[in-house]
């Protein structure tokens, strides 16, 4: 039996706890989740670095998954956009059941390997791109057939799992291995399992976007400012970077639709931000290069 599927020996009475003992032990659970990705930081550190040379060649990044793995695979490809501005066809989130199962739930789509290989070719995924399968068990069919396409078609491959030994992680060009271990409510892998796999994506596709420059120093400098929370966020990020007050940063950023990043050189350079965006182009959109250049 799978680990993630293996009956908890802790907490064999957990329905009969107080609510405050019952929340206490689901949480205290979940620290293993952080165990299992500091477990895998050194295979996580060297997916990072094969994908860098894929994204900076045009390639773009796929998640595959079912169930809950899929849902966190189509949330971390959503977010990348307003969080670093990477652009929207770049990130794609392929789950089981197609969009309709990001709300309700697709009875037996993850047994179709098949479609796992369509969604593929339906993606169009070539050499440039990384995909990422991710699967609890390690063995989804969709995903397991979403692996074997990606592979043929000559796409860096990393599969994730929480069980070691997995038929995705052996046979991926990169498996990160999450051993979460059995669930405190025995086979739920929504739970730590799917906390372990929700960071290790975060972590991974954060990692990533620092790699290719979209943050400075630790401040989100290429963020999309879609709303007027994140307008706000691009103010107080150029007055921080640039210790400039609310009035530089607010008419510096609307003469560059808000990017932060030519904000910043700009005020930092005391330029225009025409001269600041051709700065950062010669710079290969390096702030810290940028400001070196100059």
């Amino acid at each position: 039996m799978l680990n993630t599927e293996t009956p908890s020996k802790s907490h064999t009475e957990l329905d009969l706890y107080p609510t405050e003992q019952l929340v206490s032990a689901l949480v205290e659970d979940q620290l293993e989740a952080v165990n299992a990705v500091r477990a895998a930081g050194p295979m996580l550190s060297r997916a990072v670095d094969a994908a860098l040379p894929r994204m900076h060649s045009g390639g773009r990044l796929i998640y595959a998954g079912a169930g809950t793995s899929g849902r966190l695979g189509v949330l971390d490809s959503v977010e990348l956009y307003p969080t670093f501005s990477w652009p929207r066809d770049r990130a794609i989130g392929l789950i089981a059941g197609g969009a309709d199962a990001m709300f309700v739930a697709v009875e037996g789509a993850e047994d179709d390997r098949n479609q796992g290989a369509r969604d593929i070719h339906g993606a169009q995924v070539g050499p440039k791109d990384v995909v990422l399968l991710i699967a609890a068990s390690g063995a989804t069919p969709y995903v397991m057939g979403a692996l074997e396409a990606a592979k043929a078609l000559g796409a860096l491959t990393i599969g994730i799992a929480n069980n070691p030994d997995a038929p995705v992680t052996r046979q991926a060009e990169i498996g990160i291995t999450l051993d979460t271990g059995s669930e405190v409510i025995s086979g739920s892998t929504r739970l730590k399992a799917g906390s372990a796999q929700k960071i290790a994506l975060n972590t991974f596709s954060s990692a990533l976007m620092v790699r290719l420059h979209k943050v400075h120093g630790n401040l989100m400098v290429d963020l999309k400012a879609t709303n007027a929370k994140l307008v706000r966020r691009s103010v107080a990020l150029t007055m921080r970077a640039t210790d400039c007050d609310e009035a530089t940063a607010r008419e510096t950023l609307e003469s560059c639709d808000h990017s932060v990043k030519v904000a910043l050189v700009a005020i930092k350079l005391g330029c225009d931000v025409t001269v600041a965006r051709a700065r950062l182009d010669e710079a290969g959109d390096s702030v810290r290069r940028a400001l070196v250049l100059a």
